[in-house]
């Protein structure tokens, strides 16, 4: 795979990274929870964290290549700006004010954000033996759209107004960290607001700042190593990396070695977007298929509330009114084949093994109990024993129904089950809490239909 192959699925990740948090569901701005909205890496405005006005103002990262070839840096971050809504006057000047409607569409003053990337020069690892320092000069600007009634006759307008924002990226390769492993070096990376300002409130901060503020590197000619999984030989090297408000990890297609996104949020190497998720939803943590169920029982009152605070949020409720049976179908997951048991692990393959992670699929897996092949949706009577505690004992005699069969790291088997009568059985399925026993603490129940199967 080419290096704009992993380039381009770095950037699909790291533009999840980048609007993560921007506008919280229910996706209006009287939502409690998006008064604050900017939660992943902010670089607030030199003094702000100080005066508890806002965040840190620097970011650091250090990561480890191996041989000497050229680097290229890209910060990428969202630059507010502040949408002020302003109806015109009789005597035609416009007056700003909280909201405004105009036929069927409502506008509410707001803060939005616009991304921005800002990519350096490439350089030669060896010049970056002493540190180079770029400045970082993002212009402020002011933007007008106009508004007009169904006549054509303009009644308000919407001004968007963004502030300057400065700072600085320094860059610096070591190869003296190394020690006796010289085809390592260690690769520095800082970037600064340097913005200051003496009189700064909590909302004049923010403007100033490099909200979800991140990085993508690429090498040519050299390689990166895995902080998480270094090779032997750059163990020491890589232990000795030091992180400030964001970590590395290799990015791009699994095996690639030529992308490292450096995020506030920590991820695994290779991360990926789920190829079910149809569109971001910018929800913490989001879980496609609760989100969007949840955005289609809004009411259309709320819906317009949500379409009134955000372009992205009014794309989000489009895109989820729009959606067909078969997309949301979709999101519901990927169906795989159900006969098979809990897979023993090929010999010498450890748990830790990516080989190992995939082999075991909780939601189809079985397990023979009394030689009964039990799975997902069988029913079976509890009998909790040698691990009982009170809320087990509570369970003793009654019957449930198999959610999830898993095996843990020491390969043993635990079943997930929800009780046929708790009333609340929908929602532990739904949020994936259930109640845990060993195979030999249930016992089928093959007048259900459970299927039985040879020990052999």
């Amino acid at each position: 795979m080419t290096a704009r192959s992993d380039l381009e699925i770095a950037r699909a990740v790291a533009d999840a990274v980048l609007y993560e948090g921007y506008l919280l569901y229910p996706y209006r701005a009287s939502s409690q929870k998006n008064q604050s909205r900017w939660q992943f890496g902010v670089l607030g405005p030199i003094g702000a964290a100080a005066a508890g006005m806002g965040e840190e103002s620097t970011m650091s990262t250090q990561c480890v290549v191996r041989g000497d070839g050229s680097l290229v840096v890209t910060l990428r971050f969202l630059h507010l700006q502040v949408r002020s809504i302003e109806m015109r006057s009789s005597d035609a000047t416009f007056v700003e004010v909280p909201e405004m409607t105009v036929g069927s569409i409502r506008w509410l003053s707001w803060d939005e954000a616009i991304s921005q990337e800002i990519t350096l020069d490439r350089y030669s690892l060896s010049d970056l033996v002493e540190p180079r320092y770029v400045p970082i000069d993002v212009p402020g600007g002011r933007d007008i759209e106009f508004i007009e009634d169904d006549e054509g006759s303009v009644v308000g307008r919407i001004a968007r107004t963004r502030y300057p924002l400065k700072g600085r990226i320094s860059l610096q390769c070591n190869r003296s960290d190394a020690g006796s492993a010289s085809e390592f070096a260690k690769v520095q990376i800082t970037v600064e607001n340097d913005h200051r300002e003496e009189e700064l409130d909590s909302a004049g901060a923010v403007r100033c700042s490099f909200i979800g503020a991140h990085l993508l590197l690429t090498c040519e000619n050299a390689e990166f190593v895995s902080l998480l999984e270094p090779p032997d030989n750059a163990v020491d090297i890589a232990a000795s990396c030091t992180q400030s408000r964001c970590f590395p990890v290799l990015s791009g297609a699994l095996g690639a070695t030529d992308v490292i996104l450096a995020s506030p949020i920590i991820l695994y190497d290779y991360p990926e977007i789920a190829t079910q998720s149809d569109g971001a939803l910018f929800d913490s943590t989001e879980i496609d298929e609760i989100l969007t169920l949840r955005i289609l029982t809004l009411t259309d009152e709320e819906k317009a509330q949500a379409r009134a605070t955000d372009p992205l949020a009014a794309q989000i409720i489009d895109r989820c009114e729009s959606m067909s049976p078969e997309s949301l179908q979709q999101l519901h997951g990927v169906l795989r084949d159900q006969d098979g048991l809990v897979p023993e692990l090929p010999e010498g393959v450890p748990w830790w093994d990516p080989e190992a992670d995939t082999a075991v699929r909780p939601d189809v897996d079985a397990v023979l109990v009394n030689g009964v092949r039990v799975s997902k949706g069988c029913l079976v009577r509890l009998r909790p024993s040698r691990r009982a505690d009170a809320q087990d004992l509570f369970s003793a005699g009654r019957t449930a129904r198999v959610a999830t069969v898993h095996a843990d790291v020491d390969g043993d088997i635990h079943v997930g089950v929800t009780l046929l009568d708790d009333p609340a059985a929908d929602l532990h399925d739904w949020y994936g809490r259930y109640l845990y026993f060993a195979p030999d603490e249930i016992e089928p129940l093959e007048a259900q239909g459970n299927r039985r199967e040879s020990q052999s």
